[in-house]
C-alpha cells in the first residue's frame, strides 16, 4: 500500500514538474519611446562629441513629415558631419531606466546610400550615462530615405575597442539600469537625419543565471578547490519551482585520476530558495610526483531554465617545482629557464598592454597570454575606493593563474602627482610645483608616498616621472616638466629612487623631446604643439632633452616610454616609437638601459603604413611592450605573423621578453602576485596629506611683494575672490580623477579657501568680487586655469590662450582697485598678468594638488617663501617661447626668480653650522662663511647690507664647496640663495640670474655666485 502511494505522488510530481518550472510569461510590453524630436529645439540630455570642434557633428531639429507612418506635425533631428578621427552624438538619461521588459532597440534613420557603417551603443548600469558599460550594434547606410533598424537586445555585443572609466566589467547585458544610447558617426562627411528612438517587442522570459564567486581557483597538488554556485533570478524573487543544476569536471589540461578526481552530480535548489543562494562543489587534487607547468579542469555547469556563467569556472593546479619559480636562484637565471620555456605565443602575449575596459571578457587574459594592463586616465572600477582598485586588479591577476606558466600580470596607471586616478588618494603638486620647490628629497618623498599609495592597491607600476624639458609655455603638458633647464630636471629626477625603493616601477618618459615640439607641427586633431615635432640638432637634442634621461638610466629607472612627438635632425622628421637610432641605438645602447621600453597609449598607430608596418617597426626600433591598448587580439595575431614571416627576429622578441620578465621577478611578482592590502588605510592618510602640503608650502613663488604686505597677520580681515579659490578641480589640474581633470569637488581635500578661513580671523567671500569691498585689510584673489591635460591644453586649441578669463581679470581689479591686494595664479605654467601696478603682491601658486593648506602656509608666514620659478615668466605672447641661455632675454620675471621671506642671516647662519659638521673643504667653507656672517655685514632685519663683504665670501665658500663630498644640494642651494637675494633686490641683469640657477643646478657653484655677483652690479 506504502509504495503504491507513493509512486502515484511520483507520477503527480511527474505530471506537475513542468507547470512548475516554468515561469508565467510577461505581459506584453508597450513600445517605449526614448527620443521623439518633436521640440523646437534639440531635446534636453541630446548632444553631439567630437574629437576636436570640427569633428563634433551640427545638430539641429527640423520638420520630418516624410517619414513613414509620421504624422503632418512630424520633427526630426539633422546631424551633419565632417568627422576626422571619431565624432557622434548621445541621448544620456538623467535617471536609470529598466529596458528588460523588451525585446530591443530601434529607430528611424534617412540615409543617402553611401555605404557608410554606422554603429550606435546602448549604455548599460553603472552610475551614469558617462560610467556605464556599452554594448553595440551597427548598420550600413545602403539606401537613400528613410529605413526603421531595429535590433534586439540579444544581438547586441559588448564594445571592444572602448570602455568608459568606472563602467561595469561584467560583460553582461542586464538592461535593468541602462542610461540611454550614442550614435557613432563615421571619419567621413554626411548628412543623417534621425526618429522615433524607442524600445519595441516583449522580452522572453529570463533564464536564472548561475555565477561562482570567482572564475579561477587556484589550488597545489594534494589540496582541494570549494566551488560556490550562486543563483540570481531576473527579477530578484524567490525560485517559484525546484531548479537543478547539473556539475560535472570537464575536459582541461589536467589528467582525470592522476592529477585529480573526477566529480559530477547535481545540486538542488528548492521552490522558494532565495534569489542569491549558492551552494559548494568540492574538487580533490593528487600528486603525481612530477615538476611540472598549471593544469586545468574546467567546471561545467548547466540545467534547463538556467544561464550558466559568463566565465566558465575552472580549478587550476599550481605550476610547481620548476627552476624558474624557485626565489632563491638569481633573477637572471629564473628569466633564462622561463624563456626557454615559452611559446612564440607565450612571448607574444608578454609584449601586449591592453586597457582594463577594453577586455571583451576578463578570461581574455588567459586566452591572449596578456603580459600587462593599464588604466588610462580616468578608467577607475565602478566604485573608485582604494578596496575597489585592489579587488579589481587582483581579480585580473586571477586569470593568469590558468595560464600554463602562470606569468603574472604587470599593471600600470599614470600616477604623475600621486594615485591621482582614485578619489581619496594624496593628490601633489604638479611637476611644474616640484620643479619650483627645488628639493630632490622632497621630490623623492613624495615618490615614496605615491609609491605607497598606489602599491596598496595592486599597482606595482607607475607611467611616471615626465621628464620632459618643457621649452614652450602653449603646450599643454607643460605643467608635467619640472621646468625648462635640463639641469633642473635631471635632479627632480630623485623622484625614480622615491618610487622604486619602495617597491613600484618607475618609467622615464616621452623619450625624447617631447618639450621642444614646434608650435603649430602636430597633426593630431586640433592640437596645435603635443605630438608635433623637435626640429633640432643631434647636439642640442643631447643637451637639453637627452640629459634627464641619462640621469634617468644612472638611477636605474625600470621602463622608459618613447614620445608621441618626432624628431627632425634636419633630414626630415621621423616618429619617436620608429626611431631606431634614439632607442636602440642611443637608449638601449651607448647609455645602457637595461630596463623594457613601453610604448605610449596607441601611439604605433601614428607611424606612417599599415599596422603590420607599424607593429614591425616599431618592435624592431626596440620598443618590448605595446600599449596596444584596445586591439589587443589584432595586436598579438600581427606580431605573431610578422615573427614567424622572419620580418621581426625573434632574437628581438627574446630581449624584449626577458627585459619584461627581468623586472616581474625584480618586483617579486611571482611569489607576490597580488595587492598587498596592508597600506590601504594609508591611502589620503594624514601623514601622506602632510608631505603633499609642505610639498604645495616650498612650491609657491613669490613673484612680487611690495611694501612687504606678504605673510598677511593672522588677525587681518581678509576679502577672497576669483575662479580658484574654493575649488579643488581646479587647484589639483588635469590628471586627476579623470584624464583631462575637472572643476569642482571631484576628490576630498582642503581648497585655498578652506585654508585661509582657517588662518585668518575674519573672511569675506565672493567669487566674482561682487560683495562689499569696505571694511577689509587684505584682499587674496585667486585665479587662473582651468583643468586640462595633454593636446586640449595646448593654446590655440579651441580658444585656448594663456590670459586671465574676463571674470578672474575683473575680480583683480575690482579688489586690488579697493585695496591692498595678493593675487594667487593658479596654473600650470605662467600666463599674461596684465598691468600690475595696483597689485601689491603676487603668487605663482602652480597646481598645488588637494592641500590648500600648502598655498596657505607662506601666505600668513607658517612657513617662508622659498621656492623659485621653473620656467621664465614672459612679459608678452610675442616672447614665447623664451628660456634661460637664450641669446635675447628680457622677461618679466627670469627663471630662477623667487623672492624670499625668510631671513637670509638666519638661513646662512643654518647652512655654516651644517658644514662645520662636514669634510675638510666644508669645514673651510664654514670657517668662510662665518666672517661673512659678521654683524657688521648685515641689517636689522636679517638682509645683507655689504654686498660686497658677503659676496666674495660666498664665492670663497662656493669654490670650496665644489671640492666637499659631505655637502648637500640643499644646504649648497642655500648659500648661493644669499647672493641670489641681493641680485634680485638690484633687479638687474634677468639673464645672468636665470643663468646663475641653471649652474646652480648643474653643480657650479662658483659660477652660480659669480654670475649673481655680477648681476647685482
Amino acid at each position: 500500500m506504502f509504495r503504491s502511494r507513493r509512486a502515484l505522488w511520483a507520477a503527480a510530481l511527474a505530471l506537475l514538474t513542468p507547470l512548475l518550472t516554468t515561469q508565467p510569461a510577461p505581459a506584453a510590453a508597450a513600445p517605449l519611446t526614448i527620443t521623439d524630436f518633436e521640440s523646437d529645439g534639440v531635446p534636453a540630455g541630446v548632444s553631439a562629441w567630437g574629437n576636436d570642434a570640427a569633428s563634433t557633428p551640427a545638430l539641429t531639429i527640423e520638420p520630418g513629415a516624410d517619414r513613414p507612418e509620421a504624422p503632418a506635425t512630424n520633427r526630426v533631428l539633422r546631424s551633419v558631419y565632417a568627422i576626422s578621427q571619431w565624432g557622434g552624438w548621445s541621448h544620456d538619461l538623467t535617471a536609470a531606466q529598466d529596458w528588460s521588459p523588451y525585446e530591443g532597440f530601434s529607430f528611424w534613420v534617412k540615409g543617402t546610400a553611401s555605404g557608410q557603417k554606422i554603429f550606435f551603443e546602448i549604455k548599460d548600469g553603472g552610475g551614469s550615462a558617462g560610467a556605464s558599460e556599452l554594448f553595440e550594434s551597427s548598420f550600413t547606410d545602403d539606401a537613400t530615405g528613410w529605413r526603421q533598424v531595429k535590433v534586439p537586445f540579444a544581438d547586441f555585443t559588448r564594445r571592444t575597442d572602448y570602455q568608459p572609466g568606472g563602467a561595469p566589467t561584467d560583460g553582461e547585458l542586464d538592461l535593468v539600469a541602462m542610461w540611454g544610447y550614442s550614435m557613432r558617426l563615421p571619419a567621413a562627411q554626411g548628412t543623417l537625419l534621425w526618429d522615433q528612438v524607442e524600445l519595441y517587442g516583449t522580452a522572453t522570459l529570463r533564464p536564472v543565471r548561475l555565477s561562482t564567486a570567482k572564475p579561477v581557483y587556484p589550488v597545489d597538488e594534494k589540496g582541494q578547490a570549494e566551488i560556490g554556485v550562486t543563483i540570481t533570478t531576473s527579477d530578484g524573487a524567490p525560485l517559484p519551482a525546484d531548479l537543478a543544476v547539473d556539475y560535472r569536471t570537464g575536459t582541461g589540461t589536467a589528467t582525470p585520476g592522476a592529477d585529480y578526481t573526477a566529480v559530477q552530480g547535481t545540486l538542488t535548489f528548492p521552490a522558494g530558495t532565495a534569489s542569491g543562494s549558492t551552494q559548494r562543489i568540492t574538487v580533490r587534487t593528487l600528486r603525481d610526483g612530477q615538476d611540472e607547468v598549471a593544469e586545468t579542469i574546467p567546471i561545467e555547469l548547466s540545467g534547463a531554465g538556467t544561464r550558466p556563467p559568463a566565465e566558465p569556472p575552472v580549478v587550476v593546479i599550481n605550476a610547481h617545482g620548476l627552476p624558474y619559480l624557485n626565489a632563491r636562484k638569481p633573477v637572471k637565471e629564473r628569466v633564462t629557464d622561463l624563456l626557454g620555456r615559452m611559446t612564440l605565443e607565450e612571448k607574444v602575449g608578454q609584449m601586449t598592454q591592453a586597457e582594463r575596459g577594453a577586455l571583451a571578457k576578463q578570461s581574455d587574459i588567459a586566452t591572449y597570454l596578456l603580459g600587462s594592463l593599464l588604466s588610462g586616465g580616468g578608467s577607475t572600477p565602478a566604485r573608485n575606493t582604494p578596496k575597489a582598485w585592489a579587488d579589481m586588479i587582483d581579480a585580473f591577476q586571477l586569470q593568469t593563474r590558468q595560464t600554463r606558466l602562470q606569468v603574472p600580470l604587470i599593471y600600470g596607471v599614470d600616477a604623475v602627482h600621486g594615485h591621482n586616478n582614485v578619489v581619496g588618494a594624496t593628490i601633489f603638486p604638479h611637476n611644474v610645483g616640484l620643479g619650483a620647490a627645488r628639493d630632490p628629497e622632497l621630490v623623492e618623498r613624495a615618490g615614496r608616498v605615491t609609491a605607497d599609495e598606489v602599491r596598496a592597491t595592486g599597482v606595482p607600476w607607475d607611467f611616471a616621472p615626465c621628464l620632459c624639458v618643457s621649452r614652450d609655455d602653449r603646450w599643454g603638458r607643460a605643467y608635467e616638466s619640472f621646468g625648462e633647464d635640463p639641469a633642473l630636471v635631471s635632479r627632480m629626477a630623485t623622484v625614480i629612487d622615491g618610487l622604486q625603493d619602495h617597491g613600484v616601477l618607475a618609467t622615464a618618459k616621452h623619450y625624447v623631446g617631447d618639450g621642444g615640439t614646434a608650435y603649430g607641427s602636430s597633426t593630431s586633431g586640433d592640437y596645435t604643439i603635443d605630438q608635433g615635432v623637435t626640429r633640432v640638432s643631434r647636439d642640442e637634442l643631447e643637451r637639453v632633452h637627452l640629459a634627464p634621461f641619462k640621469e634617468a638610466v644612472r638611477r636605474g629607472v625600470a621602463t622608459v616610454m618613447p614620445s608621441f612627438s618626432s624628431v627632425d635632425f634636419g633630414d626630415g622628421l621621423l616618429k619617436m616609437h620608429a626611431h631606431d637610432e634614439l632607442i636602440n641605438g642611443t637608449l638601449k645602447g651607448r647609455l645602457g638601459f637595461k630596463g623594457f621600453v613601453i610604448s605610449d597609449w596607441q601611439a604605433i598607430d601614428q607611424i606612417p603604413g599599415d599596422y603590420p608596418s607599424d607593429v614591425r617597426t616599431s618592435v624592431n626600433a626596440g620598443l618590448d611592450m605595446i600599449m596596444v591598448p584596445y586591439a589587443y587580439p589584432q595586436f598579438t595575431g600581427t606580431l605573431k605573423a610578422e615573427v614567424e614571416a622572419g620580418r621581426v627576429p625573434m632574437a628581438r622578441i627574446d630581449d624584449a621578453v626577458a627585459r619584461i620578465l627581468t623586472q616581474k621577478f625584480r618586483l617579486g611578482l611571482f611569489e607576490r602576485p597580488y595587492a598587498d592590502r596592508s597600506g590601504i588605510d594609508r591611502v589620503g592618510s594624514a601623514a601622506h596629506r602632510a608631505v603633499a602640503r609642505a610639498a604645495a608650502a616650498k612650491s609657491q613663488v613669490l613673484l612680487k611683494n611690495d611694501g612687504g604686505l606678504l605673510p598677511l597677520r593672522r588677525d587681518a580681515k581678509v576679502y577672497v575672490a576669483g575662479s580658484n579659490a574654493d575649488d579643488i578641480g581646479n587647484q589639483s589640474g588635469g590628471w586627476t580623477i579623470t584624464w583631462q581633470g575637472s572643476s569642482g569637488p571631484i576628490t576630498p581635500g582642503t581648497t585655498i579657501l578652506d585654508a585661509i578661513r582657517s588662518r585668518a580671523a575674519s573672511v569675506t567671500w565672493s567669487r566674482d568680487a561682487s560683495a562689499g569691498l569696505a571694511g577689509h585689510d587684505v584682499g587674496v584673489v585667486v585665479v587662473g586655469e582651468t583643468p586640462y591635460a595633454e593636446g586640449q591644453g595646448d593654446v590655440g586649441r579651441a580658444g585656448r590662450t594663456l590670459e586671465l578669463s574676463a571674470a578672474d581679470r575683473a575680480a583683480v581689479d575690482r579688489v586690488c582697485g579697493a585695496m591692498k591686494c595678493v593675487v594667487l595664479v593658479v596654473s600650470g605654467r605662467p600666463m599674461l598678468l596684465g598691468d600690475l601696478s595696483g597689485v601689491a603682491a603676487v603668487v605663482a601658486s602652480w597646481l598645488p594638488g588637494t592641500e590648500g593648506d600648502g598655498v596657505a602656509d607662506p601666505l600668513f608666514g607658517a612657513v617662508p617663501y622659498t621656492g623659485r620659478l621653473p620656467f621664465t615668466w614672459f612679459r608678452s605672447m610675442e616672447q614665447v617661447p623664451i628660456n634661460v641661455g637664450d641669446a635675447s632675454y628680457d622677461p618679466l620675471f627670469p627663471y630662477g626668480w623667487g623672492l624670499r621671506t625668510d631671513r637670509a642671516r638666519d638661513r646662512l647662519k643654518a647652512a655654516r653650522d651644517e658644514l662645520a659638521r662636514g669634510d675638510a673643504p666644508a669645514r673651510a667653507a664654514a670657517a668662510t662663511l662665518t666672517l661673512a656672517l659678521s654683524g657688521r655685514n648685515w641689517d636689522a632685519g636679517g638682509s645683507v647690507r655689504d654686498a660686497r663683504a658677503v659676496l666674495g665670501a660666498l664665492g670663497a665658500a662656493a669654490a670650496l664647496l665644489e671640492r666637499s663630498k659631505s655637502d648637500s644640494y640643499a644646504v649648497d642651494d642655500a648659500v648661493v640663495s644669499v647672493a641670489r637675494d641681493v641680485a634680485q633686490r638690484a633687479g638687474k641683469r634677468f639673464d645672468l640670474q636665470a643663468a646663475a640657477d641653471h649652474e646652480l643646478a648643474s653643480g657650479d657653484l662658483t659660477r652660480a655666485v659669480n654670475l649673481l655677483a655680477q648681476a647685482a652690479r
